[in-house]
């Protein structure tokens, strides 16, 4: 072993995964377009499982040396995928600046940009999901984008778990035979369903051959075990914890063939591999160090998959964040806690390992041991940004407020980032779209009209020189939110129906309760529970914004109304003493201040009932989620100045309960104090709270015990959520003048991690400047 404590093959494999330069790929593009090709007039759920079954027997295929978890979805490592049922013309016009823009670059080998540009693009253009929405709702997403980003416009759908210890337990033979079954005397679109599903797991199992048949014929010390784990697996549910371990990365490099989303989440890996662990360390096949390789080599696997974003996109959700959400711990179905040896395993992976992902969680609440506690926090210590921690005692009540059962809300998984849901029965639609408060509060202090532009984008709601109380100015913020809700529904039903149509997802669906059964595709409404979650963006800027001008306006008259709003529409030009007293006279969000803190939660609330009006397409709940992934630098740039001292186009407070980077001044407990007050039970889609550490803060064990007690207070305080940096500002900085040097730095941007000299500038900005705290 090396000095991390991984073995020699693995810190091999692990060089070769971070060192291999990223591509484009159009392999599969080629495929799926021939498949079409093929079968013309079939209806859309067929030509879906035809081009994944057409991609599944004919993609190339590669086995690395010396590797014991095989298979990817392109033949290179970390390539992205370019996904033509879904959308390419965001492509067309970034083809010749995909390898120089400052966000998430991918090379472009000739040969591919001349095959997109000669069939790719005409034989797709106005037929994708991509290309649909824009003609049938262009418009109208384009007339509220300063304020409401819809999501999901140009790929299928992601940000969901598979029911994976279903998929163990039966294995695609076995999933075959139910839908064969459940297709005697149906007909219909039941029927065409149940033939798509067959069509993509037969394809499934002759992937897995493809494999156990290259190992053969490559040879080496590892080749036979590696066919024999991947032609069993084609035919039988996995025996051993080898077999398992393949089983559950096959399964998730086809997710990934068939839809090129983000966020399929392996979920409670620690509970559903456990028995075969067990069994076999039992049985001596077996021992602690080999299982813990294995469990090591799954890890980088999921290095290896990444997601090519449209640049916009790539600013909304930066850093290759490809959600392989891994949970561990937390409580069984009766409430007692579930930590076990595997629980201890995928940390010491994460500890040995380090790199992005999978993204890992710690579930803890009041059940949970000190000794898990302070494993968390010393593995928080060693700066890979995990895990995250989320709390038990808080989301499990919120899910059950959903309609989720309370058997089902137990056992919920971590999605993407920090997305809640339940595993293998679930299509949460957790990221519909992103609300941008503070644009609709520029806009009620501005009598409807954009700080940047000059256009009126909301209704005429009268400016700040017209508000005769404090009151009058809230009124006006609510009617701006309500203004674009009733045009932002609409938009993410008319999305949500159009998945359905054009990007049904057969194999997706073979592992997600009751679509079988039903005979509904899961983008149709076939999952068990169907839900709609919608970001509101962002509360401390929000609660910061107010309180000024309460405050310094309202209740001490120290600044005038008409120079506040001059001084927003000039961006502080000339203004800079009036922005400084709104930074410094004013109080803040994040420093225990119960009615500053009131000013966002109050808000929030309004938001989330609000939502409650509301059905989905798929006949489920819209919910709230206070999380921004890296979209609070883009959302910033739409934003004028803001009465709480941040000029135009400056990023809005990062993650989604933050405070404003370098506004929390009273240390760690009085953030969370105030975090606490936002309530985070109607926050069921998801929160996230950021905090940075300095790393002292762990390198002595009595400071390390002070942060455990903080994670314990944290589960007192009923928040959700909280990831964490540990790092120096001068590391950072370092990065920045030799990224080289620092090329495996990670750093968590906003409920996931990211190497940070991969980030643009003005997102590592944000992160340098964040709060470091200490005890």
């Amino acid at each position: 072993m090396d000095e991390t404590g991984i073995t020699g093959r693995i810190a091999r494999l692990k060089e070769q995964t971070m060192a291999e330069p990223r591509f484009m790929s159009v392999e599969q593009a080629k495929l799926i377009t021939e498949s079409y090709e093929v079968h013309p007039d079939e209806p859309r759920v067929l030509q879906r499982a035809h081009a994944l079954a057409a991609a599944l027997r004919g993609i190339t295929i590669r086995i690395d040396p010396e590797e014991l978890i095989v298979g990817n979805r392109t033949s290179e490592i970390r390539g992205g995928v370019v996904s033509p049922e879904a959308g390419i013309s965001w492509l067309e016009g970034e083809l010749e600046t995909l390898a120089e823009r400052p966000q998430d670059p991918f090379n472009v080998r000739p040969e591919n940009a001349e095959y997109f540009r000669e069939v790719l693009k005409p034989a797709w253009s106005g037929k994708t999901l991509e290309d649909i929405i824009a003609e049938r709702h262009g418009e109208e997403i384009r007339r509220v984008k300063k304020v409401v980003k819809i999501n999901q416009t140009d790929h299928a759908q992601g940000h969901i778990s598979p029911n994976v210890q279903k998929w163990l337990e039966r294995g695609p033979a076995g999933l075959m035979d139910d839908a064969r079954n459940a297709m005697t005397g149906s007909g219909g679109s039941k029927r065409e369903f149940l033939e798509s599903v067959i069509i993509v797991l037969q394809a499934a199992r002759d992937f897995m051959r493809r494999y156990a048949e290259l190992a053969e014929e490559q040879g080496g010390p590892e080749s036979g075990a590696v066919a024999e784990n991947c032609r069993g697996l084609a035919d039988r549910p996995p025996e051993s914890f080898h077999e398992a371990l393949q089983s559950v990365w096959f399964l998730f490099v086809i997710l990934q063939m068939e839809s090129n989303a983000s966020s399929f989440s392996p979920g409670r890996m620690d509970q559903y591999l456990l028995p075969y662990l067990e069994s076999d360390l039992a049985a001596g096949k077996l021992d602690e160090e080999r299982a813990q390789e294995l469990l090591e080599a799954l890890w980088l696997k999921f290095n290896q998959i990444v997601y090519m974003r449209s640049a916009p996109s790539a600013q909304y959700f930066a850093g290759f964040p490809i959600g392989f959400n891994l949970s561990i711990g937390g409580v069984d179905a009766e409430g007692r806690d579930a930590v076990n040896r595997l629980s201890w395993m995928c940390l010491k992976a994460q500890e040995h390992i380090g790199l992005s992902q999978p993204n890992l969680t710690a579930r803890i609440g009041t059940p949970s041991s000190n000794e898990f506690i302070d494993a968390c926090a010393r593995v928080i210590g060693k700066g890979s940004g995990m895990p995250q921690v989320v709390n038990d005692d808080s989301i499990i009540p919120s899910l059950v407020d959903r309609g989720i059962t309370v058997e089902d809300a137990r056992d919920y998984v971590v999605v993407g980032c920090v997305e809640l849901s339940t595993p293998g029965n679930n299509l949460g639609w957790s990221d519909a779209a992103m609300f941008n408060l503070v644009k609709a509060l520029e806009l009620a202090l501005n009598d409807g009209i954009c700080l940047q532009s000059g256009a009126r984008l909301g209704p005429a709601t009268g400016s700040l020189t017209d508000f005769n109380t404090f009151d009058e100015l809230l009124e006006a913020f609510r009617k701006q939110i309500d203004h674009f809700f009733e045009a932002m529904i609409p938009l993410c039903d008319a999305v949500d129906r159009l998945h359905a149509e054009i990007l049904p997802s057969p194999f997706l669906s073979s592992v997600i309760d009751d679509c079988i059964a039903s005979g509904v595709d899961v983008t149709a409404g076939g999952a068990r529970y169907n839900l709609s979650g919608i970001q509101a963006i962002q509360v401390a800027n929000v609660a910061d914004s107010l309180a000024a001008v309460k405050t310094l306006v309202f209740d001490e008259g120290s600044v005038g109304a008409g120079d506040l709003l001059d001084a927003l529409r000039r961006d502080f030009e000339e203004d800079e003493i009036l922005r400084q007293n709104l930074i410094h006279k004013a109080p803040k969000y994040g420093n225990d201040i119960e009615w500053v803190d009131d000013m966002g939660a109050h808000w929030a609330a309004y938001f989330a009932e609000r939502l409650e009006d509301y059905r989905n397409a798929r006949g489920g709940p819209y919910h709230m989620g206070l999380y921004t992934v890296s979209a609070h630098v883009p959302m910033g740039k739409n934003v004028g100045a803001t009465s709480d001292g941040r000029r135009a186009a400056e990023p809005l407070a990062d993650g989604g309960m933050s405070a404003v980077y370098g506004r929390d001044l009273s240390g760690p407990t009085a953030l969370l104090k105030s975090v606490s007050r936002i309530g985070c039970r109607a926050a069921s889609n998801g929160t996230l709270l950021n905090m940075k550490f300095l790393p002292r803060t762990f390198a002595d064990p009595e400071e390390r015990a002070k942060f455990s007690a903080m994670l314990r207070s944290f589960v007192k305080l009923g928040i959700h959520h909280v990831q964490f940096n540990v790092v120096n500002r001068e590391t950072l900085l370092a990065a920045r003048e030799d990224p080289e040097k620092y090329k495996n730095l990670t750093i968590r941007v906003a409920g996931y991690t990211a190497y940070f000299v991969e980030l643009a500038d003005d997102l590592q900005d944000e992160i340098i400047a964040r709060t470091s705290y200490e005890f």
